[in-house]
């Protein structure tokens, strides 16, 4: 069960029973439960991010490989 889940039946058990502190520590755990899933979204966004730079450098490369030593100039002996 997640952290916000959590927090927001502690949170309404809380206000159902009238217990305060329970109440706020439902919400303090509401609270931590989005700050994880914020963590978790910038470490998947920095890991696509790395995935994505990762493949450009890879199309650069095939990319040169593909061009030989000689850049993009063609075979001008195949004619003869």
């Amino acid at each position: 069960m997640d952290e916000k889940l959590k927090g927001k039946m502690k949170e309404t058990a809380g206000a159902l029973i009238g217990d305060e502190e329970l109440k706020a520590e439902g919400q303090a755990q509401q609270r931590k439960g989005e700050a994880l899933e914020e963590a978790e979204k910038r470490a998947k966004r920095r890991k696509m991010e790395e995935e994505a730079q990762q493949a450009e450098r890879e199309r650069a490369r095939q990319e040169a490989k593909d061009k030989g030593l000689l850049g993009n100039v063609g075979d001008t002996l195949k004619d003869l």
